[in-house]
């Protein structure tokens, strides 16, 4: 009877030491991919900050292009008229 009896203790005390350290891992796990998130958001602000320098950039080139057009299409309207 005492054997079983230690024997069932020792059992019980690994099988808590088991259960501690999966415990344990899956908390790791779970900050692991908190940090992931983490990252990820950071990644996707710095995408979006480059995203919207870019917009920026092709908004100024787009009014460029537009006072350009504009001015040249002015012309050809000028030099139709002229020939008519």
């Amino acid at each position: 009877g005492m054997g079983e009896g230690r024997h069932r203790g020792a059992w019980k005390a690994q099988t808590g030491a088991r259960q501690q350290q999966q415990q344990q891992q899956q908390q790791n796990q779970q900050q692991q991919q908190q940090r992931q998130k983490q990252q990820q958001n950071r990644q996707q602000q710095q995408q979006q900050n480059q995203q919207q320098q870019q917009q920026s950039a092709v908004t100024s080139s787009e009014h460029i292009q537009t006072a350009a057009g504009s001015s040249s299409t002015g012309h050809q309207q000028q030099q139709q008229q002229q020939q008519h």
